[in-house]
């Protein structure tokens, strides 16, 4: 499924998070829990603080067939023995740098620094252009053909 190598981190966005565990999703949550499932066995995935609250949000109020809430923290609980990037007060001010320069939401230019602070090669998002390289971290869609 992935184009890295056993050793890159990848970080994990939350709408591919939320796509592992949407019941509505069809081809995305297979893709999603493929590419979930590989990077915990090779203990390659990373996310932030952020992704971790952004996902529980989505997946208790805004999924048609939401998840009950000791449900959703079991998962964040899950996907918070991955490598974690928690943000200082200097990785807001990186973000909205890279959100002028970039020209792109302040909330995905935290997402991009956070994997740069985690020096994840790849970070797997439908919120970015993929290809595009951010910061040293090539974007790339797993629902692309």
């Amino acid at each position: 499924m992935s184009s890295t190598s056993a050793e890159q981190r990848a970080f994990v966005d939350s709408n591919v998070l939320v796509y592992a565990y949407d019941a509505d999703a069809g081809e995305k949550t297979v893709r999603a829990r493929a590419l979930v499932r590989e990077l915990r066995e090779a203990r390659r995935g990373c996310v932030s603080i952020q992704v971790l609250q952004e996902f529980f949000v989505t997946v208790t109020g805004k999924l048609p067939q939401q998840l009950d809430v000791p449900t959703a923290a079991a998962a964040v609980e899950a996907f918070s023995t991955w490598t974690t990037h928690a943000p200082a007060s200097r990785d807001v001010l990186a973000a909205i740098e890279l959100h002028r320069r970039a020209q792109i939401s302040f909330w995905d230019a935290m997402i991009v620094r956070s994997a740069s602070v985690l020096r994840c090669e790849v970070l797997y998002t439908e919120d970015l252009n993929a290809g595009q390289e951010l910061d040293g971290v090539l974007v790339v869609n797993p629902f692309a053909s």
